[in-house]
């Protein structure tokens, strides 16, 4: 099977449940996996840990991969965001966890350029694009000549030779603003020789046996890394999605608002003595063991995430989102009629009780912007059933619960007809109502092409909704019915 590529193995195991197949891509992948993985949480049992977690991500998420032609990058990314699931979930500080493995590492003491670079390796990638990064993955990560590297991602040798001197540029760019000079040369000669380590023996079988048995033989752990780091995926790809949807609702009508007053709380504008809560990586503890704060502040960390309970704290949101929190309201259901602030932020509501009025009192006081929810005759879809007997909806006999979006996809397993007229939602951004009647649970699995038909060198349709739209038609027999009905919307404006 070595000679296999990754979508022949990927498709094998799918289509005939080959284990022998998924233990080859393993195989081939688990360095790179495992040496992101341990650079990033700092030890091995955590890395053996992320590593299993990304390659049963990798099972459930066969469907959106098979148009690729490598996974290298994929996984790259996903054990980076893996990896940073597994931090919050221990709330470990990422940077403390890098210098401990650094300091523990012999190869890191023998070469003093490598001891620089390896803290913020992963950091650094992670700035680059996804292009950028699957390229140099496969050249210095997993050691392929140029002509390999061209060969896997479909372009011409000198055109690979080209990309790899500007990523590498780019990347030396984005050291030095970290204090840490060097050559492109350097760069890519300390980075092939240590950035992979050798995977534990066993656990490449380990990880195949697990994935045939469809993750009913992994651990506690890896099954909530697994689950976390999914959600961490699609809320990512979906604040992907809608930063235009947020530029086309900053364009809505205005509307007269009639703000009442909120109960004031104590709102200190710094962190109490030696708590800190603008961090890279933190966890819903954190969150819970933080006096009692309310503050929006411009971020640190952009794309960090968030986290929500009865208390509420997000790292690296747009401002539609903070607004989204503080009101638990769906950003597709709000009328904008003030630009809101631009750019990213970092917040945090950690009051014992109302928390969000917390939030809502500092949004009015910080950013004069106030909110209603109010009563509209509101354009809508209204998801119906079109054909009961579509063999893309199935009913659930999982026990698991998942649900996931992404550009041309959408996957559920036992979820319910709402939680998918909500994934719609957010690509249509006007409310899709439930009206099919179904009540069970189900397993569904929905692909289009999200770009749409290609006019020059632009898509001028997408997102592709008509093609979202004919998907649900003919792969899940729910038709999309436009009408108008009564919605609360939440309706912001600038305080008078």
């Amino acid at each position: 099977m070595a000679d296999q590529t990754d979508m022949e193995l990927l498709r094998e195991f799918a289509d005939r449940h080959t284990e022998s197949a998924f233990t080859a891509l393993v195989e081939r992948h688990i360095p790179l996996v495992y040496s992101v993985a341990l650079r990033s949480v700092g030890n091995g049992p955590d890395a053996q840990d992320v590593t299993q977690a990304v390659f049963l991500i990798l099972t459930r998420k066969i469907p959106q991969l098979r148009q690729r032609l490598t996974l290298t990058g994929w996984l790259y990314e996903t054990t980076r965001l893996t990896a940073r699931q597994c931090l919050r979930t221990r709330a470990r500080r990422q940077a403390r966890d890098q210098e401990v493995y650094m300091q523990s590492t012999p190869d890191a003491a023998g070469d003093p350029v490598w001891r620089q670079l390896a803290p913020h390796l992963e950091t650094v990638m992670s700035r680059l694009n996804e292009k950028e990064r699957t390229l140099l993955a496969l050249r210095f990560y997993e050691n392929k000549t140029g002509a390999e590297a061209a060969a896997l991602l479909g372009i011409r040798e000198e055109a690979a030779h080209k990309r790899t001197a500007r990523a590498l540029e780019k990347l030396r760019q984005l050291f030095l603003k970290r204090g840490v000079s060097s050559t492109a040369a350097t760069l890519a000669g300390a980075i092939s020789a240590n950035s992979v380590q050798a995977a534990p023996v066993g656990l490449a079988l380990k990880i195949s046996a697990v994935a045939v048995a469809k993750g009913a033989a992994a651990g506690t752990t890896t099954l909530t890394l697994v689950k976390g780091a999914l959600k961490n995926m699609a809320w990512t790809k979906m604040k992907t999605a809608v930063v235009v949807g947020a530029g086309l609702i900053l364009a809505a009508g205005t509307t007269t608002v009639v703000f009442k007053g909120i109960q004031k709380h104590e709102t200190p504008s710094q962190p109490l003595g030696k708590f800190q809560w603008q961090v890279e990586s933190y966890s819903s503890e954190l969150l819970n063991q933080a006096p009692p704060l309310v503050e929006i502040v411009p971020t640190k960390f952009p794309n960090a995430g968030g986290y929500i309970n009865d208390k509420t704290m997000g790292l690296g949101d747009g401002f539609i989102f903070i607004l989204a929190d503080a009101y638990g309201t769906r950003w597709t259901r709000m009328i904008i009629s003030t630009p809101l602030p631009p750019g990213q932020y970092d917040f945090i509501s950690s009051l014992p009780s109302r928390a969000m009025e917390g939030l809502q009192q500092k949004i009015k006081t910080k950013f004069n912007i106030v909110a209603k929810r109010v009563l509209l005759d509101t354009n809508v879809f209204l998801l119906s059933v079109k054909n009961s007997n579509a063999d893309g909806l199935r009913p659930s006999t999982s026990q698991n619960v998942y649900e996931g979006n992404g550009m041309g996809h959408f996957v559920g397993t036992n979820q319910t007809l709402s939680a998918l007229a909500e994934m719609v939602e957010n690509m249509y951004r006007i409310p899709i109502l439930d009206r099919t009647g179904l009540t069970n649970r189900y397993d569904f699995s929905l692909a289009w092409d999200q770009y749409g038909k290609k006019v020059g060198n632009q898509y001028p349709n997408y997102p592709n909704l008509s093609g979202l739209k004919q998907a649900l038609l003919d792969q899940l027999g729910l038709e999309l019915v436009p009408g108008r009905e009564p919605i609360e919307m939440l309706v912001v404006e600038k305080m008078n």
